[in-house]
């Protein structure tokens, strides 16, 4: 009898530490951090004054950093080509940060790459976010760190981080000898290979020289450090930079981390600030309430918007849905919304009165607002907005607007499809 007894306390013992660990994960991993701006911006300056540039640079912690170029590459075999030539010239030092990295070809030729760097001396430190590498090889991780380059996978699974399994660095960030810098919205992965034509995801890149180089450094540097409780400060990383173009550059952090969801804050202030035409290329589009009313908000003082996404067939049934769900306030109000046709959309660009200009690893999704780690850069330049509004332009050539008819006469199951997905709205 008290030997029953034992183990009927020991199988309750058992099942509250259980159910307690289960209710640990899901609290932290399912309760968003509480948002750091509540109430709508108003009087904010048009983005094209000088009382914006402040604004922007007190609110987000510091001012552009002028004298930068800027190259801008479209689709796998511009952005991989550009990259892989990056590495194979580095002398002292390499940092890689990426979300999705696998695949034979792409993901074996970065493996290739990184080690042989590696192996002729550059000191090279890697971060794989866990959940984005899972598809990747063990065998290519051994590649690399038998050729000595310094692997991080990203919050793999642990129980001592259960509360941080669901922030996922989504950055893509490259920079190569502390001089060159790389990030948008390219994964390292198979997909991305080619061009939209041969199947390719539509995806854009941009490469910078200049002193901007030190801030995406920077933002590589928050994670590693994070991870490996050490910086990397050498002048191998952090050189002394000169001007190297005439381009003012911001770069923006976001992290989960409570009091960092700048990127979110980022795109209110400049959506308050606009006064003539707002440009949003996503493949992900989700955003909150706040940032919802906000364009519609625009839409009222006679902004002009649009927002160009992928087609139905290139994403997930119910995140399209649940976001399909909610545009119906924005196409009443005259927001255009256009579907890109040929392959899947991933490029991610703001443009705002053909003048502020963010691009980088946001989506326009709560996960990249409040979960993810993310680095945007903004540029104020009316010939690099002008050169990425062309391209937008292009890409609305194969896009189909979707119309209000079409929303109001969806079928019922799509509605449910999306009505179920959001339920969990906070982490789409």
């Amino acid at each position: 009898m008290m030997f029953r007894s034992r183990i009927w306390l020991v199988a309750v013992a058992g099942g509250s530490v259980l159910a307690t660990a289960v209710s640990f994960f899901v609290y932290f991993n399912a309760v968003p951090v509480p948002m750091r701006v509540a109430e709508p911006l108003s009087l904010v300056p048009a983005v094209g004054t000088e009382e914006f540039r402040h604004l922007q640079s007190v609110v987000l912690d510091s001012a552009a950093t002028p004298g930068n170029r800027i190259d801008v590459f479209e689709n796998g075999e511009e952005i991989y080509a550009a990259k892989l030539e990056a590495i194979g010239q580095a002398t002292h030092s390499i940092t890689f940060e990426t979300y999705e990295y696998w695949g034979e070809e792409i993901g074996g030729a970065f493996a290739e790459a990184l080690a042989n760097a590696a192996q002729r001396g550059v000191a090279v430190h890697a971060i794989f976010d866990f959940v984005g590498s899972v598809p990747a090889s063990g065998e290519k991780f051994r590649r690399m760190e038998e050729a000595g380059v310094e692997v991080v996978r990203w919050r793999r699974p642990s129980w001592y981080q259960l509360s941080r399994f669901n922030h996922r660095t989504h950055r893509k960030l490259l920079i190569v000898d502390g001089m060159i810098g790389f990030t948008g919205g390219a994964n390292v992965a198979d997909p991305w290979k080619g061009n939209p034509d041969s199947g390719g995801y539509r995806d854009n890149h941009y490469r910078f020289e200049g002193p901007v180089v030190a801030h995406l450094q920077n933002a590589f540097m928050l994670n590693w450090l994070n991870a490996r409780n050490r910086l990397l400060h050498a002048t191998e990383y952090f050189p002394t930079l000169e001007a190297r173009g005439e381009l003012g550059a911001k770069v923006v952090n976001s992290s989960p981390r409570e009091g960092t969801h700048r990127i979110r804050l980022m795109l209110l202030l400049a959506i308050a600030g606009s006064r003539d035409s707002i440009l949003l290329a996503t493949p992900y589009f989700y955003p909150d309430d706040m940032i919802m009313d906000a364009l519609l908000d625009a839409r009222d003082r006679g902004v002009s918007v649009d927002i160009l996404l992928p087609d139905d067939e290139h994403y997930s049934a119910a995140f399209r849905e649940a976001s399909r769900n909610r545009w119906g306030g924005l196409l009443e109000a005259g927001v255009r919304i256009h579907e890109y046709q040929p392959s899947k959309y991933h490029a991610k660009l703001y443009v705002v009165d053909d003048y502020w200009v963010s691009i980088g690893s946001s989506n326009l999704d709560n996960r990249s607002f409040r979960l993810n780690d993310e680095t945007n850069v903004i540029i104020m330049n009316r010939d690099l907005a002008e050169t990425l509004t062309a391209q937008y332009e292009r890409d609305l050539e194969r896009a189909k607007t979707y119309d209000l008819e079409t929303w109001e006469t969806r079928p019922l199951t799509r509605r449910l499809l999306g009505w179920l997905a959001m339920t969990i709205g906070w982490h789409l």
